[in-house]
């Protein structure tokens, strides 16, 4: 009996484990379904070859918590695996029974409390208050993810020239946004220094010598640092207005 409790409890703890790694890597930016799957995978040691878990392990505090789930696995795998042959070893075919009942009645108790939707918010609600104070470093926003940086978008730094098509006009003008760009930010040298000026409005100016924080597509980007003033750039400006048009239909038929 007693390595039949021992079974028990280490099935308890090992689910305990996976959920409390699986909250640790969604407090770190995962998706819920993302973070839940990583969790049992690395812990059970089967699974953990998804192109997710490469970008999971790319992540230095995710990549900490996968250690540990790891190694919690193995040894909780092994424990498991040693009592269980305990609890039917040298057992009559009554005892067995008895032995199995209690087992099977058991993990039904236990798949219930742990799938159900009340002791889900539960666990999550005091599981996430522990690790926040005990683990603050968990609290990492991947920016990357988060902007999008591996689905073609970017942040980029473009030097305004005397001679570029953005010197001199306000961001108004430029309308930039129809091309799906955004201007995050403005580094600009004054007499007292450097300034920055965040999240500029559309009567902001645009100035020789300003560094410009933008983010959207990366070619759009790319196209926008090389723009020169003039006819030729008012008609690089209307044509990526039309393709930052035609890329944002397409975007929605994707969603739709």
């Amino acid at each position: 009996m007693i390595a039949l409790i021992s079974l028990i409890l280490v099935i308890t703890l090992s689910m305990a484990i996976v959920r409390v790694g699986a909250i640790a890597l969604e407090m770190t930016g995962l998706s819920k379904d993302i973070a839940s799957f990583q969790a049992q995978s690395a812990f059970s040691g089967a699974g953990f070859t998804t192109s997710e878990s490469e970008y999971v392990v790319s992540h230095p505090v995710r990549r900490k918590i996968i250690r540990v789930l790891i190694f919690l696995g193995s040894a909780g795998i092994t424990s498991a695996i040693a009592t269980l042959v305990l609890t039917f070893a040298g057992r009559s075919r009554n005892e067995a029974i008895t032995s199995i009942s209690i087992l099977v009645l058991s993990l039904l108790l236990l798949y219930l409390i742990f799938t159900s939707k009340r002791a889900e918010r539960w666990m999550r609600r005091w599981i996430k208050r522990f690790l926040a104070k005990a683990f603050p470093q968990l609290r990492v926003y991947d920016y990357s993810q988060l902007l999008g940086i591996t689905k073609g978008y970017s942040i980029s730094q473009i030097k305004v020239r005397r001679r570029s098509w953005l010197a001199n006009k306000s961001l108004k003008e430029l309308k930039l946004d129809k091309e799906g760009i955004l201007v995050l930010g403005i580094y600009r040298k004054t007499e007292k220094g450097e300034i920055y000026v965040g999240a500029p409005t559309g009567e902001t100016v645009v100035l020789p010598g300003d560094l410009l924080i933008c983010y959207g597509p990366e070619e759009a980007l790319v196209r926008l640092s090389k723009r020169l003033k003039g006819s030729k750039g008012d008609m690089e400006h209307e044509k990526a207005v039309k393709e930052a048009e035609m890329k944002r239909l397409q975007e929605e038929m994707m969603t739709a």
